[in-house]
């Protein structure tokens, strides 16, 4: 019976596609707009929009269609609304060059917003003068490849994001590129996704910002100047790995903020340039591996609530503090780190220091507490109080040592 049922849906499939119909948008077509396109279409039809400018906005693609730009067709919202609204699922839109989304403080307009929906794909958008650029509500299955987003946000309260999730799962956002919105990508309520080879720039707060999304994985990531870096927070079984977190300067900015997540791996990222490499409140169980903190600030801060992480074989290079502690007890693992400031010896020459490394100084710890001392950072005094701190610890964790520290910079 199992068998008859299988055969009935693959021919009926079969008939169904093979019947589709491909509906040409454009100036001098019988169809001139996108919205008698998608009226006239039948499930599963192509409409192939041409070059040109097409004034509309609120399209709703209320069927299963593909809709496909052909050297980036112009669709103008003229600051109306919503341009495009998804609510069916198997849709793909392909090839638009999306612009002039209404602005509105009571409704979050976007340039292409998805609801309710199943394997659809958004691909090869460009889209500018924006308010929230791509909006994916309670959909699944998705991919969204290759698209262009580019704002001009100005002030936090009356721009949107780049890339926006909210309770949606098993999605792949790739190879797009986002840059000055309020938040590149946003995820809330956003389970089981990958995030991966995008890129996310000069945002006014987050390159980044997700919360309460698990089983994610973001991979081959660049999030550079932006704001306040990345945040992650009470989320779980995540995976971030080989991503780029740059030049992410400010008074409160960093690279990635990890505010209560839990079972985590960070692996092989790099943090260049950032105000604090990592920011870490309340975070537990999280693997730090194969990572380069070079040139920040603070590597790593530990604000507090952080137990049972352990940071092997990173790469600590030139930076101002390697890590800061606000607690005298130590529950997490540091071992075989390269540490730049390092000044052990290693006599039996085994690429392992003989000398454990004791990463925190008392000269962080003054910081923490009386930030204004920072002008004292190259002063031979402070020289002396951290030596005098590693010698006879009284204020940082006499327990938080790398007792194997590499004598080179691990490659991996």
């Amino acid at each position: 019976m199992n068998k008859v049922v299988t055969v009935f849906l693959i021919l009926f499939f079969v008939s169904f596609f093979s019947s589709a119909q491909t509906i040409t948008v454009c100036k001098d077509c019988n169809i001139t707009t996108l919205k008698e396109a998608i009226k006239n279409a039948t499930d599963f039809d192509t409409i192939i929009v041409k070059q040109g400018t097409y004034k509309e906005h609120n399209i709703t693609i209320d069927k299963p269609l593909t809709i496909l730009g052909k050297n980036y067709p112009v669709i103008d919202g003229e600051e109306q609304g919503e341009i495009i609204t998804i609510v069916s699922d198997h849709v793909t839109v392909d090839g638009l060059f999306l612009k002039n989304v209404g602005n509105s403080y009571t409704e979050d307009f976007a340039a292409i917003r998805v609801i309710k929906s199943k394997f659809f794909e958004i691909r090869n958008l460009v889209i500018e003068k924006l308010f929230f650029g791509i909006y994916i509500e309670k959909s699944k299955f998705g991919k969204i490849i290759n698209n262009k987003i580019i704002g001009e946000a100005v002030e936090e309260y009356n721009s949107g994001n780049g890339i926006h999730l909210w309770y949606s799962h098993d999605l792949d956002i790739e190879n797009n590129h986002v840059q000055n919105m309020r938040d590149g990508i946003y995820f809330e309520f956003a389970d089981n996704s990958t995030i991966k080879n995008n890129v996310s720039t000069n945002n006014l707060r987050y390159g980044l910002h997700f919360m309460f999304s698990n089983n994610d994985v973001y991979e081959g990531n660049t999030f550079e100047n932006n704001g306040a870096g990345v945040a992650v927070m009470f989320s779980k079984q995540i995976k971030m790995i080989n991503n780029v977190f740059k030049k992410n300067w400010g008074t409160a900015s960093y690279g990635l903020l990890l505010k209560e997540i839990n079972d985590a791996e960070i692996k092989g990222n790099t943090f260049e340039k950032n105000t604090i490499g990592i920011n870490i409140e309340g975070s537990n169980r999280i693997t730090y591996v194969n990572n380069n903190f070079s040139n920040n600030g603070w590597a790593v801060k530990v604000r507090g609530a952080c137990y049972s992480n352990s940071f092997i074989s990173n790469n600590f290079l030139y930076n101002s503090f390697d890590v800061s502690y606000n607690s005298k007890i130590n529950d997490n693992l540091f071992d075989n780190n390269y540490w730049s400031n390092y000044t052990g010896y290693d006599l039996d020459k085994n690429g392992i220091g003989d000398v454990p490394y004791r990463p925190v100084k008392l000269f962080s710890y003054i910081v923490n507490r009386t930030p204004e001392t920072i002008i004292l950072l190259r002063s031979l005094f402070i020289d002396i109080i951290d030596f005098s701190e590693k010698v006879s610890p009284v204020f940082t964790p006499d327990k938080l040592l790398d007792n194997n520290p590499s004598i080179k910079k691990i490659a991996w």
